[in-house]
C-alpha cells in the first residue's frame, strides 16, 4: 500500500503545477486585456509611436497614355524646277527665312523674253489682220471664211503669247509657301533640269508631332484632345499640344492608331525629326481629392488609410481609389478635404490608439 501511495504522489504534484501554470496565464491575460482597454478604446504601453502626417489636398489629376512620336514640319517641299536652264541668281540665304511668293531661285530668260516679244509682235499683226477682215466683210468686199480665218489666227496668236509668257514666269521659282530653306544643293552658274532638287523647304510653326496608340484606346480618342511632348534632345523641354487628326485606317501588325497632333513652335527650337516622349490626356478630374499613394495600405480586399483624429488618435478609415498620377492617390469615398492622414510609421498602429506626429522626411 505504501509503495502505491508513493507512485501516486508523483501525478498530483505535476497537476499542482499544471494547475498554477494556468491561473498564472489567466491572471495575465486578464490584466493584459485591462491594460490595452480604457473606454472601448486601445490602449499602447510606452509612448505613443511617432508617425508622418499629410493633409487631403483638393486637386486636377488626370489619366494619361504615353507613346513616342517623331516631330514633323507643318509643310515640307523639296524645291524643284519645272523646266531645265542655267541659274543667274539664288536670292536666298540657307536656313533663312522665306514668305510666300519670294523668288528663291532665277534661272536665264533671255530666250524666253525674246519668244514673249515675237508672240506679242504675231499677236498685234493677228489684231490688225481681224480688223481688216472683219472691216471688209461688213462692207461687203470681202468674205465671211477669210473673216472667220482671221479671227482664228488671232485666237493662235493669243494662245502663243500666253504659251511664252507661262514658260517665262517658270524661271523665276516661288517659294510655295512661308517657311525656312534648307541647304542648297546647287550653286550660280548651275544649268539643272526639269525637276532636280535645289533646297527644302520647311514650315515650322507650327509643327506636327505622329505617334501610335493602342486601337484599344480608339473610343477615348477625338480631335482637339491636348497632350504634352517632351524632348530628350532639347534637355526634356516640354511642350502642350492638339490632336488635329486620326487616321482612319488602323495598323494590322501593331493594332495601333496613328494620330497627329500640332504643337507650338513660336521660339524655332523644335526641328523636324526629332524624337519625343508624348503624354496624351484622356481624362481629367478637376477638385479631387488626392493623398499620397504611401499613406494608402491594403487588407483583404479593401483599401485603408489612418486619419488623424483631433484627439491625437488615429482612426482606420475605409477608402474608394480612383486616379494615379506622380506617387498621388485619387480618393472618391471616404475622407474629406483637409483630413489628414498617417504617411508613415503604419506597422506599429491599431485603430484608436494615440500617436506621436514627428515631421517628415525630406
Amino acid at each position: 500500500m505504501l509503495n502505491l501511495l508513493n507512485r501516486l504522489r508523483v501525478p498530483r504534484l505535476y497537476l499542482a503545477i499544471a494547475v498554477l501554470i494556468v491561473a498564472g496565464a489567466g491572471a495575465f491575460l486578464i490584466w493584459g486585456q485591462a491594460a490595452r482597454t480604457k473606454g472601448g478604446a486601445p490602449m499602447v504601453l510606452g509612448p505613443p509611436p511617432p508617425v508622418e502626417v499629410a493633409t487631403v489636398s483638393v486637386d486636377a489629376i488626370v489619366r494619361a497614355a504615353s507613346a513616342v512620336g517623331t516631330l514633323r514640319s507643318n509643310e515640307t517641299v523639296i524645291v524643284r524646277p519645272e523646266v531645265a536652264g542655267r541659274i543667274i541668281k539664288i536670292n536666298f540665304d540657307e536656313g533663312a527665312s522665306v514668305r510666300k511668293g519670294d523668288p528663291l531661285v532665277m534661272l536665264d530668260d533671255s530666250v524666253n523674253r525674246a519668244e514673249v516679244e515675237q508672240e506679242r509682235s504675231r499677236l498685234a499683226l493677228a489684231e490688225t489682220n481681224f480688223r481688216r477682215a472683219a472691216d471688209m466683210a461688213q462692207r461687203g468686199v470681202g468674205t465671211q471664211r477669210t473673216r472667220d480665218e482671221a479671227e482664228s489666227a488671232l485666237g493662235v496668236a493669243r494662245a502663243a503669247l500666253s504659251l511664252a509668257e507661262a514658260k517665262l514666269r517658270k524661271m523665276v521659282i516661288l517659294a510655295p509657301f512661308s517657311g525656312v530653306v534648307g541647304l542648297r544643293k546647287v550653286s550660280d552658274g548651275d544649268y539643272v533640269n526639269a525637276g532636280q532638287d535645289l533646297v527644302n523647304l520647311e514650315s515650322i510653326d507650327p509643327m506636327k508631332v505622329d505617334f501610335r496608340i493602342p486601337e484599344i484606346l480608339l473610343p477615348e480618342l477625338h480631335t482637339g484632345q491636348t497632350l504634352e511632348i517632351e524632348i530628350d534632345a532639347l534637355g526634356g523641354l516640354r511642350v502642350p499640344g492638339k490632336i488635329s487628326a486620326i487616321d482612319p485606317l488602323a495598323d494590322q501588325a501593331g493594332r495601333s492608331i496613328v494620330i497627329r497632333a500640332v504643337v507650338p513652335n513660336a521660339e524655332r527650337r523644335l526641328r523636324p525629326g526629332l524624337y519625343v516622349r508624348v503624354e496624351l490626356v484622356l481624362e481629367r478630374r478637376v477638385n479631387a481629392l488626392l493623398v499620397p499613394e504611401a499613406a494608402i495600405f491594403p487588407a483583404g480586399d479593401q483599401q485603408f488609410v489612418y486619419v488623424l483624429t483631433t484627439d491625437g488618435k488615429v482612426a482606420q478609415t475605409r477608402v474608394k481609389t480612383g486616379l494615379r498620377q506622380a506617387g498621388r492617390v485619387e480618393i472618391v469615398e471616404g475622407l474629406k478635404p483637409d483630413d489628414r492622414i498617417v504617411t508613415a510609421g503604419h506597422m506599429r498602429l491599431r485603430d484608436g490608439i494615440p500617436v506621436t506626429v514627428v515631421p517628415g522626411r525630406k
